[in-house]
């Protein structure tokens, strides 16, 4: 029997979700301000995990809570704040071809438009 593990589940995720990333990058481009981190809250909870690549960041909510969480990247770059409901997943830039590393995932607040 094939047995579903998390690694297994986010290769899934990446196949899956290659296009629609790109247009969720988009949307979140064209959001504005509104969508950017208003303030840190500390790491993610370990129920929060990601999953990095050169293109894209995928991060995955297994609490039993939403979380308001945003990606850290090693040379500071700041990315848009996300709402990720329990079970869900959001995508966020990848380290890119310069080998700007993602560090972890933090703890942000969203605005209300």
């Amino acid at each position: 029997m094939f047995a579903l593990t998390r690694s297994t589940i986010r290769v899934a995720i990446a196949g899956a979700t290659a296009g629609l990333a790109a247009v969720a990058l988009c949307l979140t481009a064209s959001a504005g301000a509104s969508a950017a981190p208003l303030a840190t809250g500390g790491e993610a909870p370990s129920c929060v995990a990601y999953a990095s690549g050169w293109r894209y960041t995928f991060v995955t909510n297994d609490c039993g809570s939403t979380q308001d969480v945003t990606v850290t990247y090693l040379d500071g770059t700041t990315v848009p704040c996300r709402s990720v409901a329990p079970g869900g997943t959001a995508t966020f830039p990848g380290y890119g071809t310069g080998g700007n590393a993602v560090t972890g995932v933090a703890l942000c607040t969203t605005s209300s438009p």
